[in-house]
């Protein structure tokens, strides 16, 4: 009985501890992509204007995956040398109804 008390302490301090390893590779890996991100953000509101920026703050705040799919989109244009002028406010809201999927209508039919 003893040994099968030893082997189930040992089994089961190996598994808490690959538990522990794998909690780490996955925070290290969230904080890999959130300083990508950052990095991103920095260089894309280096080809932004003060309103685009203020407006890519709101959607940061209210929709995170929308923020990060601009990043990307501006981050591709910038590397593939498509933006030559700085992105206004008007630009953003462009690129917003682009990546937007068009919204559904209701009916309400009254029998």
């Amino acid at each position: 009985m003893d040994e099968l008390e030893e082997f189930k302490k040992r089994r089961l301090k190996e598994l808490k501890e690959k538990a522990l390893e794998k909690g780490e590779e996955e925070i290290n890996a969230k904080l890999e992509l959130q300083n990508q991100v950052e990095q991103l953000e920095l260089l894309a509101k280096g080809h932004m204007t003060k309103d685009a920026i203020q407006r890519y703050g709101n959607l940061k705040s209210a929709h995170p995956e929308k923020a990060v799919q601009v990043l990307l989109i501006i981050g591709n244009l910038i590397n593939h040398g498509q933006l030559k002028d700085k992105i206004d406010d008007v630009m953003l809201k462009d690129l917003l109804k682009k990546i937007t999927e068009p919204r559904r209508k209701t009916k309400i039919r009254r029998v």
